[in-house]
């Protein structure tokens, strides 16, 4: 009786694999959420708006259900794949078939193999890989038409979230610095098999061309100081002394640099390295409704006890301080400025030598 039990128990506690048609078993740590809702992959691929002449670039294309429909209006995909065991079942999928001569499938990390020529990615993606892929795209060259992407839905609306929006944030200003960014259509975990644990959404994303002439890594890093406390004014984030003595740091040593003006235009020219600067975006994935509000009451501590601020009679405080007044930007809030608004603020500090990287 003691041994059945003990099977019994084994039993019990077997862990169950969710399986694609009998054969490969999905891995949830991976990502792997199938679409089976065929009228939700028609939807995506039409949306896409892909011409007969397009080389699609597809991500984790998986058992080939959104491959099969991209196939049928595209002039050829290129699928990367990460498993090798999704890579067998698609290779199986469509040997012998019209497409086999039009599907070129990379087994590879996406986020390290170098990218292939595409004209429009349609992806349902791992949600771990959406901030860095999100600007490995933006950053390649040439420059595709657009990408149509499934992002975790919180995740989509901070891409779509415009100026006062309370899912406003970095990485909504540098996405939208890059490309025009759009909300498609809500999906329901319901779709995928397995079911993931959150609802998704499909994004649109169109590369600008050109890209804006702005050094990224400038722009960086007056995004982090603006949004590191987004609801506070910008004239209470550079009166920190912290924020202070980072910039004059920086503006005292491009002076002993004595860096002209040809060197400065040089250092500031835009290129896909510099576009990689943005995809660190781990700080803006927060899921919390109140996450803004608790950074406020942690920050404003760190104000009294650890930061403080540069005595009044400080000239590059006064310099600083200076340029928000020109701006009127002393009282405004990082959650409430669009692009313009930062490269505007981006070129006033520039222009008087203050620099953020």
């Amino acid at each position: 009786m003691a041994g059945g039990k003990i099977e019994k128990k084994r039993h019990q506690q077997a862990p169950q694999q969710q399986r694609w048609g009998g054969g490969v078993p999905f891995e949830k740590s991976k990502g792997q959420h199938i679409l089976k809702n065929p009228k939700l992959v028609e939807t995506i691929v039409q949306k896409s708006g892909i011409k007969p002449t397009d080389v699609v670039l597809e991500i984790g294309p998986g058992t080939g259900n959104l491959t099969k429909k991209l196939l049928e209006v595209a002039k050829s995909v290129v699928a990367v794949e990460l498993d090798p065991r999704m890579v067998l079942e698609l290779n199986r999928r469509f040997q012998g078939t019209p497409h086999s001569s039009r599907l070129k499938v990379i087994q590879g990390d996406v986020l390290k193999c170098e990218l292939p020529y595409f004209d429009i990615c349609v992806a349902n993606i791992p949600y771990q890989i959406s901030s860095p892929l999100t600007f490995k795209l933006l950053a390649h060259h040439p420059a595709f038409r657009c990408a149509v992407i499934m992002f975790q839905r919180e995740f989509a609306m901070r891409l779509v979230a415009n100026p006062g929006d309370n899912l406003y944030c970095r990485l909504s200003v540098n996405t939208q610095l890059l490309a025009r960014v759009s909300h498609l259509l809500k999906v329901g975990r319901n779709n995928f098999r397995p079911p993931p644990k959150v609802d998704s959404s499909v994004v649109r994303i169109e590369p600008r061309r050109p890209l804006p002439p702005v050094s990224f890594k400038e722009w960086d890093g007056l995004m982090r100081l603006c949004f590191n406390r987004k609801n506070k004014t910008l004239g209470s984030i550079f009166r920190q002394k912290s924020v202070l003595s980072l910039l004059e740091k920086n503006y005292k040593t491009l002076q002993a640099l004595q860096l002209t003006r040809k060197e400065q235009m040089e250092e500031d020219k835009v290129s896909s390295e510099d576009v990689a600067v943005l995809a660190n975006m781990v700080e803006d994935l927060g899921m919390g409704n109140n996450s803004d509000e608790k950074d406020d009451e942690e920050m404003e501590v760190e104000d009294t006890d650890m930061v403080g601020e540069v005595s009044e009679g400080s000239s590059f405080k006064d310099k600083v301080l200076g340029v928000l007044r020109q701006g009127d930007f002393a009282e405004k809030r990082a959650a409430k400025l669009t692009q313009v608004d930062f490269l505007c603020l981006l070129s006033l500090f520039n222009k008087e030598g203050i620099h953020f990287s």
